[in-house]
């Protein structure tokens, strides 16, 4: 990410998020009235057309044009990060914690969060506007807002400055980001996760490594790797799944659930023959005991 910019990736799922709250309610797989409030006056307008008949058709085409599979897969992992969360929530969490935190809103638009604390970690750049958004709209503060580079500095300094509570069950989110970090920031994260009281559970995604070592491999590949680097944004860091139960393992944390975007897609948009971003992935693991 530029040092003085806001993040574009997390514009772009702002976007998609915003472009399926214009669908039908009957239609939609959720409701964000929040997501546009994050989006340029290009994308805002791009977003209002949707409305009109016909549109839309043309805005997905583009789309599907310049990110080949991303808004497919992007609109149905919000839905299934939405339902693990409440997994989560279900099984006793308390207190929620996203890390990397973008343009989420899930502690504004979720109603099953509004009775548990929500703490947002996020750059400073993307965090200072995101903020700048909500106070524009006046909007009442219930999240925890506090900020920090991933691989520059350290969760363990922010809990303690901040007090976090890491004695009750907590559900992690962590969306969109460790394809942007070094392997030393992962381990790192893994490693403060494991503070967390054992029945917690992290959501996190991860794109998989044969889409850095041979982009051409994955329909889409090369062009979106290309497309990420253009906007200071280079994808950096991937897993193989094959490998990810025991690199989790060594940080007390169980493999739950691991999905690639065309079976999250399939089970979400089944009507949906869209290709591409089949190397992103969504896994939930849960917090065991030493």
């Amino acid at each position: 990410m530029k040092e003085d910019v806001t993040s574009r990736t997390a514009q772009y799922m702002a976007l998609f998020r915003a472009l399926e709250t214009t669908r039908s309610r009957d239609r939609r797989l959720f409701t964000d009235k929040f997501a546009s409030w994050f989006l340029d006056s290009r994308l805002k307008i791009g977003v209002w057309l949707c409305r009109i008949p016909g549109w839309r058709s043309f805005a997905e085409w583009i789309i599907r044009k310049k990110i080949p599979g991303a808004l497919s897969s992007g609109i149905a992992r919000t839905k299934y990060i939405d339902d693990l969360l409440l997994q989560a929530v279900d099984k006793g969490a308390q207190q929620v914690y996203i890390l990397g935190a973008g343009f989420d809103t899930r502690g504004l638009r979720l109603p099953f969060l509004r009775q548990l604390k929500v703490v947002e970690i996020d750059h400073p750049n993307t965090a200072a506007y995101k903020l700048s958004k909500l106070r524009a709209h006046k909007l009442p503060a219930k999240v925890y807002y506090y900020q920090i580079d991933f691989n520059r500095q350290s969760l363990d300094q922010l809990s303690a400055l901040n007090n976090f509570d890491f004695t009750v069950p907590t559900a992690i989110i962590w969306e969109g980001v460790t394809n942007y970090l070094n392997k030393e920031a992962i381990d790192s994260t893994f490693a403060f996760l494991q503070r967390f009281e054992p029945g917690s559970r992290v959501i996190f995604t991860y794109v998989h490594q044969a889409v850095l070592d041979n982009p051409a491999a994955f329909y889409g590949g090369e062009k979106l790797l290309k497309d990420v680097a253009e906007l200071e944004e280079r994808w950096t860091f991937g897993f193989e799944p094959a490998a990810l139960p025991a690199y989790l393992h060594q940080y007390n944390f169980h493999l739950l659930e691991d999905l690639g975007a065309s079976e999250y897609r399939k089970h979400y948009l089944p009507g949906r023959s869209e290709k591409g971003y089949e190397f992103y992935r969504v896994a939930c693991a849960e917090r065991v005991g030493e």
